[in-house]
């Protein structure tokens, strides 16, 4: 059986260490996962952020690693953050019973993909309480 491989990219930046994973973190590739994110720690960084965004499987070895680097990361007096956790990972995490354990960091939303919140509407004046005292549609003038 050919097992998928996992490629590890790791940048410093001024407190956080980040670790982007791309593929799969099984059986075969926990320990690099340890070991890439042990020689991040030993730099003694205030945050270790695994970027998730890649990662496309994960067994129970994968899940138990990434416990026990969390616990690591702890021991560093460092904190271990999941981020750009995809739906599979969630819920892995979720039906596990253990993401309530871990730092998650959620994507920041793209520009443009938010929907309009109320005070998007208000600013634009395509509300009901136009300036004008007009009534909006659907709406009757008081008498």
């Amino acid at each position: 059986m050919v097992h998928q491989k996992l490629d590890i990219s790791v940048y410093r930046e001024a407190n956080e260490t980040i670790v982007v994973l791309t593929g799969e973190i099984d059986l075969h590739t926990a320990p690099r996962l340890s070991a890439a994110v042990d020689a991040a720690l030993a730099e003694d960084p205030v945050r270790v952020v695994l970027d998730m965004r890649g990662v496309t499987f994960c067994d129970s070895r994968g899940l138990g690693t990434l416990v026990i680097l969390a616990r690591a990361a702890a021991r560093a007096r460092a904190v271990l953050v999941l981020a750009n956790l995809g739906d599979f990972l969630k819920r892995l995490l979720a039906v596990s019973g253990i993401g309530e354990h871990f730092v998650i960091r959620e994507p920041e939303p793209e520009p443009g993909s938010a929907e309009l919140g109320l005070s998007d509407i208000e600013e634009t004046g395509t509300d009901s309480g136009q300036s004008d005292g007009r009534p909006g549609p659907g709406q009757e003038r008081a008498r």
